[in-house]
């Protein structure tokens, strides 16, 4: 993008104005620490009347950016597993929002569900490898006990009713999750089957958002309160676990539909008191034999 501004002959400052964006964040996206979004890269292969040839490469190279797929089968081979770069990004996040349809989040897992849900993992954990991992999964939960940080947590009623072992099992995790979701800094919304749906369920996924001052100070502090850039989403990435390969996407564009995403699926869920009592009422139907 430099190459072709430079052989445009336009200053960084007549591009920012061209495109609408601060010289400053030209400057950054240059030097590659920051990614443009699709819009400003189109834009700025406009601004500099870039060939043909040059667009659709830059494309390639966006959409490349932007999605980032890590197979699982390569992900094991490099390590045991892959509990501690899922760690790094709870760690690093100001916000963690969680979506799950199909299973307990791990975050908020007892340690012998975690164990089952191990086992069933595909391709598969040796077995004599799973201990460590289940030690390393459980080990992420004490990110939920830093008041600096904020996790927010949608869950179906199938996910909460779906069983990796006996009654039993089911009962002490619905315990636990009433028991997380006391925690001032933890929200649990949960999605009855019978909510009237106003968005389809699609994919569980996970967005690690930076908080207002880490953005800030990453972002060199000079568009906090905004340079209408239209990066709202700038240094927020989500997670979307796939059968084959764990999703990585970047991208104030790709980011801002699974927001979208999120708030609808939390205008079918209930919270509180109301998720609660929907709680108490799953373990009732487990105990039942329901």
């Amino acid at each position: 993008m430099r190459r072709l501004r430079d052989m445009a002959g336009i200053s960084g400052r007549e591009l920012a104005d061209l495109i609408g964006i601060s010289q400053s964040k030209v400057s950054r996206i240059e030097a590659g620490t920051a990614m443009p979004s699709a819009v400003q890269v189109a834009d700025w292969a406009e601004a500099v009347n870039a060939p043909r040839d040059a667009r659709q490469v830059l494309d390639s190279l966006v959409q490349a950016a932007f999605t980032d797929v890590r197979a699982w089968r390569v992900a094991t081979r490099t390590g045991p597993h892959v509990q501690g770069d899922i760690q790094l990004l709870e760690q690093g996040a100001g916000r963690v929002r969680v979506f799950q349809h199909s299973l307990v989040p791990g975050l908020l897992q007892t340690a012998e569900y975690a164990k089952r849900v191990l086992a069933l993992f595909q391709p598969g954990y040796p077995e004599s490898g799973r201990a460590e991992v289940l030690a390393a999964r459980l080990d992420r939960q004490l990110v939920l006990y830093d008041e600096s940080k904020r996790f927010e947590f949608l869950i179906t009623e199938a996910a909460l009713r779906w069983r990796p072992g006996p009654p039993r099992l089911l009962l002490a995790q619905l315990d636990r999750i009433a028991s997380l979701g006391t925690l001032e800094n933890v929200s649990i919304g949960v999605i009855p089957q019978d909510a009237e749906a106003v968005i389809s369920m699609a994919h569980p996924f996970v967005m690690y958002e930076q908080d207002a001052d880490q953005a800030a100070e990453e972002e060199g502090g000079d568009e906090v309160g905004g340079t209408g850039d239209g990066d709202a989403h700038e240094g927020t990435v989500v997670t979307v676990e796939t059968v084959h390969a764990n999703l990585v996407v970047k991208g104030a564009e790709s980011v801002g539909l699974y927001d979208t995403r999120w708030s609808l699926l939390r205008r079918m869920a209930v919270f509180d008191d109301a998720a609660r009592a929907f709680l108490t009422e799953v373990a009732a139907a487990v105990r039942a034999g329901g």
